[in-house]
């Protein structure tokens, strides 16, 4: 009969470890999913192991119990052999499922041979082990040297170079803090980004250790910027993005969770510098208007309107720059734009003529 101190914490660890592989290959366990693909993994064979011994010990049982403890494990595994054949995301499922298959059939086999057919388990043994030693062989063997490499003629592939296109359009800076990778720490700054379309997202790691910017829906699919050093810097074009709301997170410190919102494209609200400016004098309008107040999110875009150069630098003339934004030398008719995220005033100035001033207000 069969051994029922076996079979049971064979049934559970098998249970545990199916349920396991299918959160895993379903792309739910984002966070720890290669350690639950090996957990998962070696908790079934183990389960599995307990479980023929239960059942084999002493000979196939025939009782009812038996047929119906069989019958049970059979559904749990079919149940979520189906779930994970059909709902997850994984490339892997067809070599996983052919290497429980390969596994699976030879003791099937075998262990009948040894109930049934006595006589012929030893040769039968014999020839699956040889084939499986031979399999293994060669499959190892093939991984150094590929039949392609001596059998068929190779022709040189001519790779065509791609040319990346660097995203265009105005900047929004998004700040990974300090001390992020402590939990409890503020992390993303800011951490709801309200985008408009058209413009290009730009995360700077400024903390100590590394972080990633990890679409959390898809594990990625969307974008992820890989494993960011301190220092380092991962843009990404909304224009690449649907109009919607996109939640992220980093791989490494899975409580560093923030969100992106793409919203419609506006245009942006505008200041001119006007005719004349470069030049001091009573009534005259340095920038159109001076004092601009505006929400978070809007996007500026300066228009020189001059005969002559400026620039268009945050700071104040008596302090200098303070590095926020700067257009650098704008030309009789060039443009310059700047996405405001975060609430404050600020003050910029022009290079060439320090008495040109203007404020920008951000609730």
């Amino acid at each position: 009969m069969s051994n029922w101190d076996l079979m049971m914490p064979g049934m559970g660890l098998t249970a545990i470890g199916l349920a396991g592989l299918t959160l895993s290959y379903a792309g739910l366990a984002h966070t720890f999913i290669d350690g639950m693909h090996a957990l998962t993994g070696l908790t079934m064979f183990v389960g599995l192991i307990f479980l023929a011994a239960g059942i084999l010990d002493g000979g196939i049982s025939t009782s009812n119990r038996a047929k119906a403890t069989t019958l049970v494990i059979l559904s749990i595994s079919l149940g979520f052999g189906m779930f994970a054949f059909t709902m997850n995301t994984s490339n892997y499922t067809i070599t996983l499922a052919g290497l429980l298959m390969a596994i699976a059939f030879p003791a099937i086999l075998i262990a009948y041979l040894a109930m049934k057919h006595s006589a012929y388990l030893k040769p039968v043994g014999s020839i699956a082990g040889m084939a499986a030693a031979t399999g293994i062989i060669m499959w190892v063997a093939f991984g150094f040297v590929s039949p392609d490499q001596y059998i068929i003629p190779q022709q040189a592939e001519i790779e065509e170079p791609v040319e990346e296109i660097a995203p265009t359009g105005p900047i929004f800076a998004i700040v990974i803090l300090e001390g992020s990778a402590q939990e409890g720490n503020p992390d993303y700054e800011p951490d709801v980004a309200m985008v408009q379309q058209g413009h290009t997202l730009e995360w700077t790691n400024v903390d100590s250790v590394a972080h990633t910017v990890t679409s959390s829906e898809d594990f990625g699919e969307t974008f992820d910027s890989g494993l960011m050093d301190a220092g380092a810097v991962f843009t990404l074009d909304t224009n690449e993005l649907e109009i919607g709301e996109y939640e992220y997170f980093c791989i490494v410190h899975p409580w560093m969770v923030s969100t992106l919102i793409i919203e419609e494209p506006k245009e942006p609200t505008k200041v001119t510098i006007p005719d004349g400016a470069g030049i001091p004098s009573e009534g005259q309008l340095y920038y159109d208007p001076e004092i601009h107040d505006i929400s978070v999110g809007t996007t500026v875009e300066w228009d020189n309107i001059d005969t002559t150069v400026h620039t268009v630098t945050s700071g104040n003339p008596e302090s200098g720059p303070d590095g926020l934004f700067d257009s650098e030398t704008m030309a009789a008719g060039d443009k310059f734009t700047f996405t405001f995220t975060e609430a404050g005033s600020y003050d910029y100035y022009c290079i060439f003529h320090p008495f040109m001033v203007g404020t920008v207000n951000v609730e």
